[in-house]
Protein backbone atom coordinates (compact mmCIF):
# COMPACT_ATOMS: atom_id res chain seq x y z
CA UNK A 1 0.00 0.00 0.00
CA UNK A 2 1.88 3.03 -1.26
CA UNK A 3 -0.57 5.87 -1.72
CA UNK A 4 -1.00 9.46 -0.50
CA UNK A 5 -3.18 8.39 2.42
CA UNK A 6 -0.58 6.14 4.02
CA UNK A 7 -0.08 7.21 7.65
CA UNK A 8 3.51 5.98 7.55
CA UNK A 9 4.77 8.34 4.87
CA UNK A 10 6.83 11.29 6.03
CA UNK A 11 8.00 14.40 4.24
CA UNK A 12 11.35 12.72 3.63
CA UNK A 13 9.81 9.75 1.76
CA UNK A 14 8.86 9.86 -1.87
CA UNK A 15 5.47 8.53 -2.87
CA UNK A 16 6.72 6.69 -5.95
CA UNK A 17 9.62 4.86 -4.37
CA UNK A 18 12.26 7.41 -5.36
CA UNK A 19 14.31 8.97 -2.62
CA UNK A 20 14.20 12.73 -2.42
CA UNK A 21 17.40 14.73 -2.56
CA UNK A 22 18.83 15.83 0.76
CA UNK A 23 21.41 18.31 -0.54
CA UNK A 24 20.35 21.58 -2.19
CA UNK A 25 21.35 22.12 -5.80
CA UNK A 26 23.84 24.84 -6.76
CA UNK A 27 20.93 26.85 -8.15
CA UNK A 28 19.17 26.64 -4.77
CA UNK A 29 22.33 27.68 -2.90
CA UNK A 30 22.85 30.61 -5.26
CA UNK A 31 19.25 31.69 -4.70
CA UNK A 32 19.61 31.37 -0.91
CA UNK A 33 22.77 33.52 -0.94
CA UNK A 34 21.17 36.22 -3.09
CA UNK A 35 17.95 36.15 -1.11
CA UNK A 36 19.84 36.50 2.17
CA UNK A 37 21.80 39.45 0.78
CA UNK A 38 18.64 41.14 -0.43
CA UNK A 39 16.85 40.71 2.91
CA UNK A 40 19.82 41.90 4.96
CA UNK A 41 20.22 44.97 2.75
CA UNK A 42 16.60 45.90 3.46
CA UNK A 43 16.74 45.66 7.26
CA UNK A 44 18.61 44.19 10.16
CA UNK A 45 17.45 40.68 11.02
CA UNK A 46 18.04 38.07 13.68
CA UNK A 47 19.30 34.60 12.88
CA UNK A 48 15.81 33.18 13.42
CA UNK A 49 14.15 35.78 11.19
CA UNK A 50 16.57 35.12 8.33
CA UNK A 51 16.30 31.34 8.62
CA UNK A 52 12.49 31.50 8.74
CA UNK A 53 12.30 33.86 5.76
CA UNK A 54 14.60 31.74 3.60
CA UNK A 55 12.90 28.45 4.43
CA UNK A 56 9.43 29.91 3.86
CA UNK A 57 10.40 31.38 0.47
CA UNK A 58 12.30 28.24 -0.55
CA UNK A 59 9.11 26.18 -0.15
CA UNK A 60 7.28 28.68 -2.38
CA UNK A 61 10.00 29.00 -5.02
CA UNK A 62 11.07 25.38 -5.56
CA UNK A 63 8.28 22.91 -6.32
CA UNK A 64 9.83 19.55 -5.47
CA UNK A 65 12.06 20.65 -2.60
CA UNK A 66 12.53 18.20 0.25
CA UNK A 67 12.38 19.09 3.94
CA UNK A 68 16.11 18.36 4.25
CA UNK A 69 16.88 20.75 1.39
CA UNK A 70 14.73 23.48 2.94
CA UNK A 71 16.53 23.10 6.25
CA UNK A 72 19.93 23.09 4.53
CA UNK A 73 19.10 26.30 2.63
CA UNK A 74 18.10 28.03 5.88
CA UNK A 75 21.37 26.98 7.52
CA UNK A 76 23.38 27.96 4.45
CA UNK A 77 21.85 31.46 4.43
CA UNK A 78 22.57 31.95 8.14
CA UNK A 79 26.16 30.70 7.78
CA UNK A 80 26.68 32.93 4.74
CA UNK A 81 25.30 35.98 6.62
CA UNK A 82 27.60 35.34 9.59
CA UNK A 83 30.50 34.90 7.16
CA UNK A 84 30.02 38.37 5.69
CA UNK A 85 29.31 39.80 9.17
CA UNK A 86 25.79 40.87 8.22
CA UNK A 87 24.14 38.98 11.06
CA UNK A 88 24.69 39.78 14.73
CA UNK A 89 21.99 38.94 17.28
CA UNK A 90 23.83 40.81 20.05
CA UNK A 91 23.94 44.05 18.06
CA UNK A 92 20.31 43.54 17.01
CA UNK A 93 19.25 43.16 20.66
CA UNK A 94 21.19 46.25 21.77
CA UNK A 95 19.75 48.40 18.99
CA UNK A 96 16.19 47.13 19.56
CA UNK A 97 16.45 47.82 23.30
CA UNK A 98 17.81 51.35 22.83
CA UNK A 99 15.14 52.13 20.27
CA UNK A 100 12.41 50.64 22.45
CA UNK A 101 13.58 52.58 25.51
CA UNK A 102 13.50 55.84 23.53
CA UNK A 103 9.96 55.09 22.37
CA UNK A 104 8.63 54.28 25.85
CA UNK A 105 8.63 50.47 25.85
CA UNK A 106 8.90 48.63 29.17
CA UNK A 107 11.67 46.18 30.02
CA UNK A 108 9.10 43.37 30.08
CA UNK A 109 7.72 44.36 26.68
CA UNK A 110 11.20 44.59 25.18
CA UNK A 111 12.16 41.17 26.56
CA UNK A 112 9.05 39.65 25.00
CA UNK A 113 9.77 41.31 21.65
CA UNK A 114 13.35 39.99 21.66
CA UNK A 115 12.13 36.49 22.50
CA UNK A 116 9.67 36.58 19.59
CA UNK A 117 12.48 37.70 17.25
CA UNK A 118 14.55 34.68 18.28
CA UNK A 119 17.12 36.32 20.58
CA UNK A 120 18.28 33.92 23.30
CA UNK A 121 17.64 34.81 26.95
CA UNK A 122 21.26 35.50 27.87
CA UNK A 123 21.79 37.95 24.99
CA UNK A 124 18.48 39.65 25.79
CA UNK A 125 19.35 39.92 29.49
CA UNK A 126 22.68 41.61 28.69
CA UNK A 127 20.99 44.05 26.30
CA UNK A 128 18.27 44.87 28.86
CA UNK A 129 20.69 45.57 31.75
CA UNK A 130 20.87 49.31 31.09
CA UNK A 131 17.14 49.88 30.64
CA UNK A 132 15.23 52.00 33.11
CA UNK A 133 11.49 51.39 33.33
CA UNK A 134 10.86 54.73 35.05
CA UNK A 135 12.39 56.64 32.14
CA UNK A 136 10.47 54.51 29.62
CA UNK A 137 7.23 55.06 31.56
CA UNK A 138 7.75 58.84 31.55
CA UNK A 139 8.36 58.73 27.79
CA UNK A 140 5.23 56.60 27.38
CA UNK A 141 3.23 59.08 29.50
CA UNK A 142 4.49 62.00 27.40
CA UNK A 143 3.50 60.23 24.16
CA UNK A 144 0.02 59.44 25.46
CA UNK A 145 -0.49 62.72 27.44
CA UNK A 146 -0.82 60.82 30.73
CA UNK A 147 0.19 61.71 34.27
CA UNK A 148 2.18 64.95 34.39
CA UNK A 149 1.56 65.58 30.68
CA UNK A 150 -2.23 65.28 30.98
CA UNK A 151 -4.19 68.09 29.32
CA UNK A 152 -7.60 67.23 30.77
CA UNK A 153 -8.96 67.04 34.28
CA UNK A 154 -8.31 63.76 36.13
CA UNK A 155 -11.40 61.79 37.08
CA UNK A 156 -11.80 58.14 38.10
CA UNK A 157 -12.52 56.99 34.54
CA UNK A 158 -9.42 58.77 33.19
CA UNK A 159 -7.27 57.47 36.07
CA UNK A 160 -8.40 53.90 35.40
CA UNK A 161 -7.72 54.32 31.68
CA UNK A 162 -4.17 55.57 32.32
CA UNK A 163 -3.31 52.82 34.82
CA UNK A 164 -4.69 50.21 32.41
CA UNK A 165 -2.54 51.58 29.57
CA UNK A 166 0.58 51.42 31.76
CA UNK A 167 -0.23 47.81 32.71
CA UNK A 168 -0.94 46.74 29.11
CA UNK A 169 2.44 48.11 28.10
CA UNK A 170 4.32 46.13 30.74
CA UNK A 171 4.77 48.73 33.47
CA UNK A 172 4.02 47.67 37.04
CA UNK A 173 1.56 49.46 39.33
CA UNK A 174 4.39 51.04 41.30
CA UNK A 175 5.97 52.65 38.22
CA UNK A 176 2.56 53.80 36.95
CA UNK A 177 1.75 55.37 40.33
CA UNK A 178 5.10 57.14 40.44
CA UNK A 179 4.63 58.65 36.99
CA UNK A 180 1.01 59.62 37.68
CA UNK A 181 2.09 61.49 40.84
CA UNK A 182 4.92 63.43 39.14
CA UNK A 183 4.91 67.07 38.23
CA UNK A 184 5.88 68.15 34.73
CA UNK A 185 9.18 69.48 36.10
CA UNK A 186 10.01 66.14 37.76
CA UNK A 187 9.21 64.28 34.55
CA UNK A 188 11.28 66.64 32.40
CA UNK A 189 14.20 66.30 34.83
CA UNK A 190 14.07 62.49 34.58
CA UNK A 191 14.08 62.73 30.80
CA UNK A 192 16.94 65.25 30.80
CA UNK A 193 19.10 62.97 32.99
CA UNK A 194 18.33 59.82 30.97
CA UNK A 195 21.12 58.48 28.74
CA UNK A 196 19.08 58.15 25.56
Amino acid sequence: MNDDSSPFLTDDMALDGETQATEPTSRMLSWARNSALYRLEQRMMTEKQLRDAITRKAREKFEDISTAQVKALGEFAVTFAYGIKALDDTAYAEIAVRSGQRSGKSKRGLAQKLQIKGIDRETAAVALEETNDLVAAVIFARKRAFGPFRRVQLDEKRKSKEFSAFARNGFGFEIGSKVMAMTVEDAEEILADAPL
